[in-house]
Parts: C-alpha cells; structure tokens; sequence
C-alpha cells in the first residue's frame, strides 16, 4: 500500500489504485497525511474544504467523507498495513508507517542525498527521490489555501532537490546532463535566482558561455520587472565566471523601474520598524534566565534561540521584556508574529507573516510579490544585510519557523515554544534558553507586584501557601491574585484554602479567557493520539514520580509505547524528566490530566493495574534483595500481571528501588486505601519488607499500622497475622517491647487459623524475639526458646530450609543468651549449613557474630574473633550497618581500649550512618 501527495491525491492498494472519490475527500485525506501521527481538528479540516463560509452542515459532511475513507481503507486491509483512521474528540488521528507515504520517502532519499560523499552516488539518491513525483504536490484536490500552502511547501522542497541533483551532476563532470535538467525548471521559475545561477555555471562549463549569459540577462529582466530588485551575489557571481577571466561586466540597460537591493533599503522608511506588542506588566525575576537569553543571542552568525518551557510558565513575558530592554542594539528594528502553534485560531501562514514582515520593512504594497516563494526571497534579500530582531512567538513546529528566519548575520531570532523544536536545532543550530516555574521567593515577590505588597505583608504565610498550591506557574500565580483583587472581602487564607481542594483548583486559576486548564489544553490538542491516551492515564497515578513501566501499567500499554509517549510529553513540557526513566508532572498539569477521564471505570482499571504492577515490582525487587525467601504473601485472586516487569540484577539496584520508590508506594497504598482496595494496599506496604530490614530505624509503624488496619477490613486472618507479624518485629527493633509482644502473640493464632503454616512460625520466631529483647527473668527466656523451637519444628515439617534458618538464627542468639555457648555455636553450624541459597546477607553476618560470640564464650579466643572479624568486614562491604555495629560491638568488648582505635572508628561511622538514615 502506498499513499501519494506528490502528485494527484492517491492511494495504490495491492490490485491498483483505490477509488478515492470527489476532490473535496482527496482534500480531506491530504490534509490527514499531511499531518499523519497529529490529531486534525474539524474546523482544520472545515477550513480545508470551503473557502467561504461553510454550509451549516460541514461537520456531517466531513463525518461522511471519513465514513467513506475508513470503508475503502478497510475494503484494501489497511490495518494490515499499520494504518489506522481513528477519532479522537473533536478531531480525526490518520496513523500510518512513514515508509508508507511518497512524501517522506522522498524526504529521506534527499537527506541521505545530501550526507553521500560521492557524486554518483549522491546523484543516483536525488533522482530516485525526485523521480516519487507525478506531477504537482496534491494535484487533484481542491486547492483551499491551507493546500495550496502545504503544495508550496513541497513544490520547493522538490526545487531544492532538483538544484542539489545538479550540483551532483556537475561535481561529476556531466554538465550537459545538469543543463538539461536546469533548463526547464529555470523557465517554470523565472524568479527562482538560485535555478537561473546553477544553470548560468552549467552551461559556462559545458562551454556554452553565450547562452549562459543569455539566462543572466533574461533573468535580470524578471527579477526587475516583477521585484523591482537587481539579482542577487549567487547569480552576479555565475554571470562574472561566464563573461570570462580579464573581462569587466557589462553595465546593465535601464529597464524601467528596477531597482538594487540597496535601493530598495534605501528607500525604506528612516526609523526601525518595531513590531513588539506591549511588554507584561508587573514582570519579576528571571535574571538567570534573562543572562542566558543574551548569552545565546551573542555572536556575529544570525543566532536563533528558542525559549521553551511549559505553558503558562512566562515564556512570551521574559522574551518581551528581553527583547524591550536591547532594542539599541538592533538599529534596523525589531519584527514579532504570532505563529498561533497553541491556540485555537488556525496556524498562522508563513508567506502572510512575511508580507507583513516586508511592509514593515518599507516594502510598498506594489512591489510585494504573489507567490509565498518570492515573498521569501526578498525577504531574505532584505535582511541579508541588517541588524534585526525577530521574536517568533507560540511556535508548535520548526516547519513553521524556518520560512520566516532572517538571512544577516546580523539578526537574530528568538523563538517561543512549548516543545523544544529540536529540529531547528538540528537544521539551523538554534541555542535553547529553558524557562522553568518559579522558586517560593519569586513566586510570593509575582503575587506582591500583581496584587500588591501590603496584602501579601499582611498574609505572609498565606502567601507562600498560594504560591505553593500555584506550583511556582506564573500564570497561574497572576490568576490568583487577579481574582483575589476581584473579591477585597477575600484574605489570602480563604484562597489558599479554597485552592487546597484539588476538584476545584483549575476552575479557581481561571480568569475570563485566561487560565491553566486553557493553556493546557491548546498544548495537549496537538499531541499524538498515543501520548494523549497515555497523557490522561498518568493523571490517575497518586504518587509523585513515573517511569515507563508505572505509565505502561496505567495505559494498558508495554513499557516501549509507554517511553516513546512519555519522550513526547517532556518534550511538549508535560511532564519533566528527573532522572534516566523518571519522570514528574508538575501538580496543576496531573490535575488536568486526571479531569481529561471522565469514565470512572477506566480510571477505577487504571489504578487496579497500577497497584498490581507495584506489587509485582516489588516482588520482583524481594526475590533479587532476599532471593530464596518465602513469598511476603499469595496474590489476590484478580491480580494483574503486567505486560513486562522492571529487571533487578543487584540487591543494591533492587534495595535502591525501594528507597527512591517508598514516598510513592506509600501515596499509592493510600489511593488503593481510599478506593475501597484494602487487599491490595496491605500487600504494597507488606512487600517492601526488605527495605524494612535494611531501613529498620526509618519509622515503618505507621505504614503497618495502617495495613494492619486493612486486613483487618478484608476480615482476612491470613493478612492480619502477616503484618501483624512484620509490625511487631519492627516495635521490636524500635525498642517498643511491650506493645511488640501485644501484636506478637496474637499472630502465631491468626496463622494457625488460616492454614498458614510458615507464617505460623515466622510469627512465632519473632515473637521469641520480642521475647528475648525483653527477658529480665528466665521465665521470659525459657518462653523464647519454646517458641523458637516450635518455629524450627513446624519449619522443619513443611521442609522449608529458609525459614528453618531463620529460626536457627534466633535459637542461636537465645542459646547465647541463655550462657549455652556449645548450643549456640551448634544452632548458627546447622543454619550455615542449609545451603547459601538460603543465606541473605543479614542472616549470614548474624549468623557468623553469634558464632564468634559463642567460641569466645568456649574459650577459642582467636578463632572467635576471626570469625567476628569477617562478619564485620561483610557487613560493612554490603551496607549492613546494623550487622556491622553487632559485630564490632563484640569486638570492642574483648579488646583493651588501647588496642582498637580503628574497631572504635569503624563502630562510630557504622552508628553515624545508621543515624542519618
């Protein structure tokens, strides 16, 4: 299947090509394709097809053109293909493959053009490419202007082409194959300076000079006639190579009006045109900013810069204000147009821009020329030797720049944007100033300058809490206070209050037809129908950070669309990338996303797809940090799997996860909570055991709490006891005995009840444990040692080596307690035993202090301390701070003061770094 532009309208299917129909549906497709992967309003495409006032009925009359394209598409198994038509609001999304459309192919073959090395070969690519052509770009559509643009845009790309394929003809030596490929486009573009040089040096090599000069002088007569300008240094130069070396160009013969480009600047108006519209008022800030703006427009080679950043963010107002304060160092003037990238008005077109640009300039109506090409080229002409500034605001693509930048070296151009235009990086090296939200000073000072000082000074507090609840957002800050000056009964707290509530926050920063939801919505409505759908599921996400397999678990999508929308929405300035597959959205933007959904079972699937994927995570995370453990718990009946899980291949890397992650899972187990999820909340508290092991000083209590306050709303027994047990060890470590042993106990029943048989006994190994931290009596010793043992018993019967390690452990820290040594030594031999398959590094550093500490109670002095000596070094190699405070402990105990500086050292950092924690 192929789709053509370059040329009539068309589509070849496999058996020829399809019946398309009237023009207007060709107009309809072209202007799709034209715009494939981008969502096309409805009043684009009304635009596209009536050129006066369209009839009452447009909308249905497009619906049934789309109808009638969808049913071709699907008679030729388009889908087949990877091409899909598919609506989306108020507006038609065409999706195909790239290779699938001659217009891109032909983009391609001429890139690759341009980069081969040798003529030949760059010659053979170029003609391959211009060889896509049937004819003039979108024949057989109805020509409204909105395509009589786009078939401008491409007739001159096809220009281009031609002009390099003879260079690369001449650059092999045929230069009578140039000539002829020069000669009729010459004559179809009398205009075009740059095809009449190319064939004036053609011909002067083929030695034909004569006609070589006869194009010259037929040339010059055009450009006076029409343009009222003489040819320009390209042209002049071939015309001075073809006269011949040692010879003096002719004066040319008066022709009327004509006049040199000088002439034209000359007769200009005497003052610099000025275009800037009026700078924003109450403007604070932004000096970084500002600096760097002028560091980018430095330099003698036409800098072009762009200013980019989120919507609402300031953009336009810093390059306003930049632009007002170095209007001297521009003489020639200073040009401004809106290119309407994000608005609701259609795109502003180049070639109107620049008439405006050239009336300016002094340029009478007259003497402006029809076409867009030859408005671009006296435009260029005209500024090839000024001093401007040109400010191009609300850009959506470089396309819509390019046209519209000036030729001097002398000029330069900013431009605003709210994508980073990497393309015009790319063609014409452009510098980016990125602009981002204000910090809480500046936020407060922009409240002060548009409301004033002495409410904010009456407020202070209040003032920062707006500001903070504005996200640092300029436009959103200048909302607030315009609608606090709108109502003096209103005090700050009132507002600040009122924007505290997140359904009503957007409608508050709304002001006539200003707001954050307005500006955000013109930049989401040029989104790719992929990153919007994943756009409006990141809304439902309660946590603070993203990456591409969180935003794959809440589209229903894999982690590979997810990257490839989440790279379009930093660059649309939607989200912010905060680090390698981390992401951010800024509080007021995850506020709109989330009011884009208005369908809560989707929202209520997202978020249930979400809290399965952080419980697979993280058990993923569990089985690289603890591998060989027993299961944290069984899934839930309904769970979710995702499409593809995060891979771990260290325990620092798994550890590491559930550090950066534990603020969100916590937001995400309270979203779980509050929708009605307690099975799925207690599980993503539960599963970052681990980390709590590794982190126990980290206040984990309230997290447990909390989940213990879901099993117990799932009436689940197994569930209670689960985190009963986990909460009960983690008072333990807290130095909470008494109300660990209250939760303790009741655990190992829960367990029984529910069949659990491990979690009996892990119940059981930490209640020994409680047990033991607390033992001033021997009664509360011999009670450990029963329950350990009974642990190790119903361990050993279920034949699970891991939690029969685990009890081991704590049988041999109780036998050492109890003063047992050759008990403890045995208990910690026949738990190293198990296999290191069983071993998570805590246990084995626990495992080999006791061991140590029980030779020392035997007697075996050296032995012992070797023993405690390599479980302190592991400890510290591994980062397990507690472990290694243990060990030194022992160490410290046996050993004179005098003798152990480095012990005392070593001891004093590991407590230090458990401390910062």
């Amino acid at each position: 299947m192929e789709f053509q532009l370059l040329g009539p309208v068309s589509i070849n299917g496999s058996d020829g090509p399809l019946p398309i129909g009237p023009a207007k549906r060709r107009s309809l497709l072209a202007m799709l394709l034209l715009r494939a992967g981008r969502a096309v309003s409805v009043d684009t495409l009304t635009e596209v097809l009536w050129d006066e006032e369209p009839p009452q009925h447009a909308r249905t009359v497009i619906q049934g053109h789309v109808w009638r394209l969808r049913g071709l598409l699907a008679q030729a198994d388009a889908e087949s293909y990877g091409v899909r038509l598919t609506t989306l609001g108020g507006a038609y999304h065409l999706d195909l493959p790239e290779t699938l459309l001659d217009a891109h192919r032909f983009e391609e073959l001429v890139a690759l053009g341009r980069r081969a090395d040798d003529p030949g070969d760059r010659a053979a690519l170029l003609a391959e490419a211009l060889a896509l052509w049937q004819g003039p770009a979108l024949a057989s559509a109805y020509p409204s202007p909105l395509l009589r643009s786009a078939a401008h845009t491409l007739e001159e790309a096809r220009l281009e082409a031609v002009e390099l394929l003879a260079d690369a003809y001449a650059d092999a030596g045929q230069y009578e194959r140039a000539a002829r490929l020069l000669r009729p486009e010459t004559g179809a573009h009398p205009l075009r300076e740059s095809l009449a040089a190319g064939l004036v040096r053609v011909l002067h090599r083929a030695d034909r000079s004569p006609e070589a000069l006869e194009v010259y002088h037929a040339t010059r007569r055009v450009l006076a006639d029409e343009l009222g300008v003489e040819p320009g240094a390209d042209l002049s130069a071939a015309y001075t190579s073809a006269l011949g070396p040692g010879t003096t160009p002719r004066p040319p013969a008066p022709t009327g009006p004509a006049r040199s480009a000088g002439t034209v600047r000359g007769e200009l108006p005497k003052y610099a045109p000025c275009l800037l519209p009026r700078v924003p008022r109450a403007f604070h800030g932004r000096g970084a900013e500002s600096a760097a703006l002028s560091e980018a427009c430095a330099g003698s080679d036409g800098p072009v810069v762009v200013v980019t950043g989120p919507a609402g963010v300031g953009k336009t107002a810093l390059t306003l204000h930049w632009a007002a304060a170095h209007r001297t160092a521009f003489p020639d003037g200073t040009l401004h147009a809106d290119l309407r990238g994000f608005s609701d008005a259609p795109d502003a077109e180049p070639a109107e821009l620049l008439r405006e640009f050239l009336s300016a300039l002094g340029v009478p109506p007259r003497r402006v020329p029809e076409s867009a090409a030859a408005v671009g080229a006296l435009f260029r002409e005209l500024t090839a030797r000024r001093r401007l500034l040109v400010v191009l605001d609300n850009a959506r693509t470089s396309a819509q720049v390019r046209p519209l930048l000036p030729a001097g070296p002398g000029c330069v151009t900013v431009v605003t944007s709210r994508t980073g235009l990497t393309g015009l990086v790319a063609s014409d090296a452009a510098r980016v100033v990125p602009v981002d939200v204000l910090g809480a000073e500046d936020s407060v000072a922009l409240l002060a300058r548009v409301l004033g000082a002495a409410r904010t000074d009456a407020e202070p507090d209040a003032a920062r809490r707006v500001a903070e609840l504005c996200g640092g957002l300029p436009l959103a800050l200048r909302v607030a206070a315009a609608r606090l000056a709108a109502r003096p009964d209103w005090s700050l707290v009132t507002l600040a209050d009122r924007l505290a509530d997140a359904y009503q926050r957007l409608a508050l920063l709304a002001a006539e037809d200003i707001g954050v939801a307005s500006a955000l919505r013109l930049t989401t409505a040029h989104l790719p129908a992929d990153a919007a759908r994943h756009f409006t599921a990141l809304g439902h996400h309660p946590g603070l950070h993203v990456d591409r397999f969180s935003a794959a678990a809440l589209a229903g999508s894999t982690p590979l669309e997810a990257a490839v929308a989440l790279d379009r929405l930093v660059a649309a300035h939607l989200l912010t990338e905060t680090g390698p597959d981390r992401y951010e959205l800024h509080d007021l933007v995850r506020l709109y996303a989330r009011g884009l959904d208005h369908d809560p079972a989707a929202r209520d699937l997202a978020r249930l797809r979400l809290y399965d994927h952080c419980v697979a995570t993280a058990l993923a995370a569990v089985e690289v940090a603890e591998p060989g453990g027993e299961p944290a718990f069984v899934l839930p009946d309904d769970h979710r799997q995702p499409v593809a899980v995060r891979d771990f291949t260290s325990r620092e890397e798994a550890l590491g996860w559930f550090a950066a992650e534990r603020d969100d899972l916590a937001l995400i187990a309270a979203a779980a909570r509050a929708a009605g999820r307690p099975e799925r909340a207690w599980r993503i508290a539960v599963t970052q055991w681990p980390f709590v092991v590794w982190r126990v000083r980290s206040d984990w209590a309230p997290t447990l709490e909390a989940a213990l306050a879901d099993t117990r709303a799932c009436a689940d027994p197994y569930a209670e006891s689960r985190v009963l047990t986990l909460l009960g060890w983690v008072l333990t470590e807290e130095g909470r005995t008494e109300e660990a042993l209250a939760r303790l106990r009741a655990a190992p029943g829960l367990a029984a009840r529910a069949g659990d048989v491990l979690g009996e006994a892990t119940a059981l190994v930490n209640l020994a444990v409680a047990l033991l931290d607390g033992a001033g009596d021997g009664e509360r010793l011999s009670a450990a040692r029963d329950a350990c043992t009974r642990a190790l018993r119903l361990a050993t019967a279920a034949d699970d080596a891991h939690t029969r390690m685990l009890a081991l452990q704590h049988l041999a820290r109780i036998h050492l307690t109890a003063g047992r040594h050759q008990e403890a030594f045995d208990a910690a031999q026949e738990a190293l035993g198990l296999g290191p398959e069983h071993e998570a590094v805590s246990r084995r550093v626990l495992l080999r202090t006791w061991q140590g500490e029980a030779l020392l109670g035997l007697g075996a002095t050296e032995a012992g301390a070797r023993r405690l000596i390599e479980a302190a070094r592991e400890a510290e190699e591994t980062g397990y701070d507690e472990g290694a405070v243990t060990a030194l402990d022992a160490l410290l105990r046996m050993a004179a003061p005098t003798d152990s500086p480095d012990l005392r050292r070593r001891h004093a950092a590991a407590r230090a770094r458990i401390r910062a924690r």
